[in-house]
């Protein structure tokens, strides 16, 4: 008999956990749920889900497991009307949200069994029709659960094998802590030099111009939803604000070194920073999707770009984003490709060194 499994939030996550799901479609029935109808028509349609719920309280009642794919304050909601409803005896209800322990908490004390989940990937797209069922390969999925769950746990992963992730185990605070340093905070400081930016471009405008390359890479990931990490820095309040307090403590160490024209502490602090990032994983998923991009040294001349994208299409690689970096006159040009996945990166970067003579390299 298939296990029925509700999938409450049918955006990039829960739509993209949906057709992980239904890889196992022999064993699985996705009921889905979200507040947007045209969502819900939409993942019928693609076949993301098996049947549209009629209401939250009918589907959680017959679902074997619920996963609430929503913000933090609509997951907490949800978790307490699942404590008034009347649910299967040996339901297994999850999360997907960036934050851990406020979840954990709304959690405790209820009759079901809960375990929270945060598969950590994302991308440039959302909604619905963004949903990808490789999204989460390679990435790390988290786990957070009382050591008595341990077998719902191990249900959850056999379920979610097709996704293809990495499972880790942690306490929710070690969560919270780890992901506000290497998530959470570098969200903050990447929004904040953009909005710096956007100020000083108003009194030097040409700044606006210079703002490519290298200040558009460090400040990617300015670009996520606004209405998410406002929930996420919420909900991750404590840490944060620790968090916040020894980076304003970093800064100001750091103006103090420069008023004071410290040279050998200065350099100590750029040395200590290269050594420390020059030691990191390259191109593996972590607390922030990894970025796989392809640089591509190309004359500046008409059609180029068809070119390379072409021969990406004919070799059937998908790209998500393409940007020149410089291009002038009779000099060569930076074509920036970014792929999905490592594994396209690389059949990319094998294409176009057989296909052409130009110049390509891993960023």
């Amino acid at each position: 008999m298939k296990k029925k499994i509700l999938v409450v939030g049918l955006g990039l996550i829960g739509s993209s956990l949906a057709l992980t799901l239904k890889k196992n479609a022999e064993a699985v029935h996705i009921i889905g749920l979200d507040q947007a109808t045209e969502s819900e028509d939409i993942a019928k349609e693609q076949q993301i889900i098996d049947e549209i719920a009629a209401s939250f309280r009918e589907a959680a009642e017959q679902a074997d497991v619920i996963l609430l794919a929503i913000p933090v304050r609509a997951c907490i909601q949800k978790i307490q009307e699942l404590k008034t409803f009347n649910l299967k005896p040996d339901v297994i209800v999850t999360d997907a949200c960036s934050t851990k322990s406020e979840i954990m908490q709304a959690a405790a004390g209820a009759s079901f069994t809960f375990v929270g989940g945060h598969p950590m990937a994302g991308s440039h797209k959302s909604g619905v029709l963004a949903a990808d069922v490789d999204l989460f390969e390679n990435a790390y999925y988290i786990f957070t659960a009382a050591e008595k769950d341990q077998a719902a746990v191990d249900t959850l992963q056999s379920l979610l094998a097709g996704s293809r992730a990495k499972y880790v185990s942690l306490e929710a605070n070690e969560h919270d802590e780890i992901t506000g340093m290497l998530s959470h905070l570098p969200h903050i400081i990447a929004a904040g030099l953009v909005n710096q930016s956007d100020r000083f471009n108003q009194v030097f405008p040409r700044s606006r111009q210079l703002a490519a390359g290298g200040f558009r890479d460090i400040t990617r990931i300015a670009s996520s939803d606004p209405t998410m990490w406002t929930d996420i820095l919420l909900s991750n309040r404590a840490a944060l604000l620790h968090k916040i307090d020894e980076w304003e403590a970093t800064i100001d160490e750091v103006r103090t070194w420069i008023c004071e024209r410290d040279e050998a502490s200065i350099y100590q602090f750029f040395e200590s920073a290269k050594e420390t990032r020059d030691q990191l994983p390259v191109h593996e998923q972590g607390a922030i999707p990894a970025f796989y991009d392809l640089l591509v040294d190309v004359p500046d001349v008409p059609g180029v770009i068809a070119e390379v994208t072409g021969l990406l299409g004919q070799a059937e690689i998908s790209i998500i984003n393409l940007r020149i970096q410089e291009t002038r006159e009779d000099i060569v040009g930076i074509l920036q490709i970014t792929f999905k996945t490592e594994t396209d990166l690389a059949k990319g970067k094998e294409c176009l060194e057989k296909k052409t003579t130009y110049t390509c390299r891993i960023k």
